[in-house]
């Protein structure tokens, strides 16, 4: 290491970024807490919400008065309640008295607790004469000063003092589905039926069901809005223009400015944290990024929220420390400390957990790294038994790799995020992408990752040679990989191998596989080349609809995955989650093949849908079923040329749900039925109506 060390706001403030730290929770005009980025960035919602507050404050006839903000934590409630009162200050010509009110009543004095619900008036404020009442609920799961009542029972209250008041009163509230549940089961018990069906409206419009009615205005009651801030992704550009608010997020955390400059920090140049921002700082890699994430979205289902994507920031730019002996330092001290156990280590000092596994967390601590995570934690042990037959005890690079492997057995993430991270590892991660895949590395040079893997597979050196000449790969990268090769060269000596061949094979499989899976995982990152990539794609242009007639494509194949041959059948002698009995004893209800159709779901005055439904049948017998990733993944690999018998068990039982589902409405369909037969046993006789009666039919020919 060598220069001047400069300090810098970033990596060091972004530990704060993290959900369990300030980053978490944000208080209602409380600028300390919960904006680690210190801005606000757009989304749909709040251009819905700054239009809003311009209608209602000039008095316009159909603007709704009751906002539902309905969603669990992180997903941006409190900012959007604060961003509107800060348009509807300035709409109303408040000169800023509203929000200093309502900001004295968030903030009572110390030993006070925070009202539930805080109403002002705003007639007379900045001179204007518009009156209006506003009610804020920032937190509908709070009870504060109400003795004896359940939130449910508070936000019933709430909602028929506000139904009941005229024009001039609104009403802003936040709260999650369960305390929404809680209040719907108490006004059915209690039969309060006004707050019932406005709660049932509410219910339906924040849900993911194909015939989900229209939230702004909620359908059946113009005077009412609500959103589920949980339904939209982040890694999508608003409607109404601008750059989508993850990238904005990431650009905040990546601020150049804010960073010490390259080499100069505490870490010096073996700094993984400004390393990744170096890298980052090019669009392709940090497009490839955001690009990943959402493909975590399209395929999972799941949304990252703000909370997640500022937690996931802390994590990939700033680390996490397991060890609470360094929960104290800051990364970059911390990058400066595993570079100074590593020195050691390369001087050739006797092997120790700390100096030999110093090399590998600090890799893993790089973005592309943090992010794809996974290793094969439970080879360790038998990792160390092969080290110990080839007496490779003292040798660094063997034993800080099995230490590493053996680290992955305990906890090693943030465990705000920890089940995200493990999905994005286990559908996305590129050291199991495609051989074929072509990856284009450089403007100049694209290649198969075959490539790389029958280099690595001779030798780590052959594959290392390959890579390197294309300065893709970082000083950390390139430097635990040459320590790989000299190990697995020195693996091949006679000397060596001669004591336990086999062990000296296994470790050299081993150490080929880490590296080659290593160089991957970094091009990967770097280009956006994960598993099952071109179908991600495609699904991902199904789900935002840009895909024109692909969705009509999978509906056709999804046609034949539920039909038989013309046919579809229905048991007669089992009910659904029961086994066939033998085909012997089987009775079979035979009915014409059902359609399969794209179901149009688009509504104005909700969010985008992240799930896209197909009808199956028509008429009374119809079904909408979620089109998974599962699903089309399994469509695009039947076109390849995959088995119907090699169909994954999630995509097997959601076929068979739906021809469940399919099935009781059909077997009361007059229409259907006319055309149907029963198959007995495997005899090949039917039994199918007549005009004076029933009668047997041999299949295929006649009576």
């Amino acid at each position: 290491m060598t220069g001047e060390i400069t300090e810098a706001p970033f990596p060091a403030q972004l530990l704060n970024w993290a959900g369990n730290r300030s980053g978490g929770v944000r208080r209602l005009f409380d600028a300390g807490s919960g904006r680690p980025g210190q801005a606000v960035f757009e989304t749909n919602l709040l251009h819905r919400l700054e239009a809003w507050a311009r209608s209602i404050a000039s008095e316009s006839n159909g603007v709704p008065r009751i906002l539902l903000l309905v969603g669990g934590p992180g997903n941006g409630k409190t900012e959007a309640i604060e961003s509107t009162v800060g348009w509807l200050d300035t709409a109303l010509g408040a000169e800023g008295e509203l929000a200093a009110k309502l900001k004295k009543s968030f903030f009572p004095p110390e030993g006070t607790a925070v009202p539930r619900l805080v109403r002002v008036d705003t007639l007379g404020l900045g001179g204007r004469s518009r009156r209006l009442g506003l009610s804020i609920v920032q937190d509908a799961s709070a009870v504060v000063g109400a003795t004896g009542k359940q939130a449910a029972q508070l936000l019933l209250d709430e909602l028929d003092a506000v139904q009941a008041a005229g024009a001039e009163e609104a009403y802003l509230c936040c709260v999650n589905r369960g305390v929404l549940d809680d209040a719907l089961i108490e006004a059915i018990d209690h039969e309060r039926e006004g707050p019932r069906h406005l709660l049932e409206a509410v219910t339906r419009a924040v849900s993911l069901t194909p015939d989900a009615p229209s939230c702004w205005p909620l359908a059946g009651f113009a005077d009412v809005a609500v959103w589920p801030m949980d339904a939209e992704s982040l890694l999508l550009r608003p409607v109404a223009g601008g750059e989508e608010p993850a990238r904005s997020l990431f650009r905040t955390a990546l601020d150049a400015e804010k960073w010490p400059a390259a080499g100069s920090c505490a870490g010096g140049t073996s700094c993984p944290f400004c390393g990744s921002r170096e890298r980052l700082a090019h669009g392709r890699a940090e497009t490839s990024l955001l690009q990943i994430l959402r493909w975590f979205e399209v395929a999972s289902g799941k949304r990252w929220s703000f909370r997640d994507m500022f937690s996931l920031a802390s994590y990939l730019f700033a680390g996490h420390r397991v060890s609470p002996r360094e929960a104290s330092l800051e990364p970059c001290e911390w990058a400066g400390k595993l570079f100074g156990l590593d020195e050691i280590a390369r001087r050739s000092g006797k092997p120790s957990r700390e100096q030999s596994t110093a090399i590998f967390h600090l890799v893993a601590s790089q973005y592309q790294h943090a992010l794809f995570h996974r290793w094969e934690r439970d080879a360790g042990p038998a990792l160390l038994r092969e080290i110990k037959e080839l007496g490779l005890e003292d040798d660094n690079t063997a034993m800080g790799l099995q230490w590493f492997l053996s680290s992955r057995r305990t906890a090693y993430l943030p465990a705000m995020i920890s089940s995200a991270l493990d999905g994005v590892a286990e559908l996305l991660d590129p050291a199991l992408t495609d051989p074929d895949t072509e990856v284009q590395v450089t403007k100049n040079t694209r290649f198969a990752l075959r490539e790389l893997d029958v280099r690595f597979s001779r030798s780590v050196l052959e594959g290392l040679d390959y890579i390197r000449k294309l300065q893709v790969l970082s000083r950390l990268e390139v430097d635990l990989i040459e320590r790989l090769a000299k190990l697995d060269a020195e693996l091949s000596l006679g000397g060596v191998r001669r004591k336990r061949p086999a062990s000296a094979t296994n470790v050299q499989r081993f150490l080929r596989d880490f590296a080659c899976r290593l160089v991957r995982r970094a091009l990967g990152a770097r280009t956006g080349a994960v598993l099952d990539a071109p179908i991600l794609n495609d699904f991902q242009r199904v789900v935002e609809d840009t895909a024109g007639d692909d969705l009509f494509d999978v509906a056709q194949e999804v046609e034949q995955l539920l039909n038989r041959n013309q046919d579809f059948e229905i048991s007669l002698t089992t009910t659904f989650g029961q086994p066939l009995p033998p085909m012997i004893r089987r009775a079979t209800l035979v009915v014409p093949s059902r359609s399969v159709q794209p179901h149009d779901s688009k509504k104005a005055g909700r969010p985008v849908s992240p799930i896209c439904f197909l009808m199956v049948g028509d008429g009374r017998s119809g079904q909408p079923i979620a089109l998974t990733y599962d699903l089309f993944k399994a469509v695009k690999e039947l076109e390849k040329g995959m088995s119907v018998a090699s169909l994954p068990r999630t995509v097997l039982a959601l076929l068979d749900t739906t021809r469940a589902r399919l099935s009781g409405p059909i077997v009361r369909d007059k229409l259907v039925l006319d055309r149907a037969r029963i198959r007995i046993g495997s005899s090949g006789m039917s039994v199918v109506q007549r005009r004076s009666g029933f009668a047997v039919r041999k299949e295929g020919g006649g009576r």
